[in-house]
C-alpha cells in the first residue's frame, strides 16, 4: 500500500506536472502551463479523499488545502504571482501548524485519532491516552517538522525565484517532493514509535491487573 501512495506522488505530484509543464509552456504560455500542470495533482488528491471512505479532519484538512492551493493558482493572474504566492502559502500553512502547538492542539495528534477511530478505537479513550505529556511532545515534535518543511520549503523557493525567475518552477516540484518524502519517513518513525510506547503502557497496565 505504501510504495503504491509513493509511486502515485511521483507520477502525479512529480512527473506529470513536469511533463505537462514543458511540453505546454510554449504553446499556452508560462503561467496557464502550470495551471495545467496542477491538474494530475488535483484529481489524485481527489481520489485519496474519497478512498478515506469517512469525512475526517485529516480528510477536511487535504480537501481544504486543496482548494486553497488551487484558488491561489487561480486568482494569481501571472505565472511569476503564481510562483511568489505559493511561498506565502507555504509560510501560512507553517504558522498554522505552529499556532496549533502553541494552543497545545498539534494538529498531526488529531490526525492520528482519525486514523485509530477508523481502526475501531474509541476516539475520546485515545484522545486522553495521545495527551499523556510524553506522547503529546512527540506529536508536537512531529506537528513541528510539517511547518519546518513548508517553512524551508517557502524560503529555498525566494531564493530560487529571486535566481530563476520562473524557470523555478520545476525545481520548485522536485524540492517539495523531497521535502514531502524525507518528512514522511520521520513521520513514519514518529508514529511507530508512539505505538511502541502506547504497546509498553498496555503492557504496564496488564502487569498491574495481574
Amino acid at each position: 500500500m505504501q510504495k503504491n501512495i509513493v509511486l502515485g506522488d511521483i507520477i502525479f505530484y512529480l512527473i506529470f506536472p513536469i511533463v505537462i509543464w514543458n511540453i505546454s509552456r510554449d504553446y499556452i504560455g508560462d503561467y496557464y502551463a502550470m495551471l495545467l500542470s496542477s491538474v494530475p495533482g488535483i484529481i489524485y488528491s481527489v481520489i485519496r479523499f474519497i478512498l478515506l471512505k469517512k469525512v475526517n479532519l485529516f480528510g477536511l484538512f487535504m480537501i481544504g488545502t486543496l482548494l486553497a492551493g488551487t484558488l491561489v493558482d487561480v486568482l494569481s493572474g501571472s505565472a511569476l504571482n503564481l510562483l511568489w504566492n505559493n511561498v506565502y502559502y507555504s509560510y501560512g500553512i507553517g504558522l498554522f501548524f505552529i499556532l496549533t502547538i502553541l494552543f497545545n492542539r498539534p494538529i498531526t495528534l488529531f490526525f492520528a485519532l482519525d486514523f485509530v477511530e477508523m481502526q475501531g478505537y474509541d476516539r475520546k479513550e485515545m484522545r486522553t491516552i495521545f495527551y499523556q505529556k510524553r506522547i503529546l511532545n512527540l506529536f508536537k515534535l512531529i506537528t513541528f517538522g510539517f511547518a519546518f518543511r513548508d517553512i524551508l520549503l517557502a524560503s529555498i523557493k525566494v531564493w530560487l525565484i529571486s535566481e530563476y525567475g520562473v524557470e523555478a518552477f520545476d525545481k520548485g516540484l522536485i524540492l517539495r517532493q523531497i521535502l514531502s518524502w524525507t518528512l514522511t519517513g520521520v513521520t513514519i518513525y514518529g508514529f511507530i514509535y508512539i505505538s511502541k510506547i502506547l504497546s509498553e503502557n498496555r503492557g504496564h497496565d496488564q502487569d498491574l491487573k495481574n
